[in-house]
């Protein structure tokens, strides 16, 4: 049973979270030969202040960005 986690910071609209699901749900089917009903996939949603690359948050690149 394929388990597929994705982190992504929230504020997509849940159309596009249904695509992505869908999307990913597709590729294990096509590349492990797994049936779809065995495919999970869970999305964990963070806040901008919550996520960071080279310690700067997104928010905070964000408001950089903007200013």
């Amino acid at each position: 049973m394929p388990i597929i986690n994705v982190t992504l910071i929230e504020g997509r609209p849940p159309e596009k979270l249904r695509a992505l699901i869908s999307a990913l749900t597709d590729a294990a089917v096509e590349s492990l030969d797994a049936p779809k009903d065995s495919v999970r996939v869970i999305l964990h949603q963070v806040p901008a202040t919550h996520f960071a690359a080279g310690d700067v948050t997104v928010a905070e690149r964000s408001a950089d960005s903007s200013g």
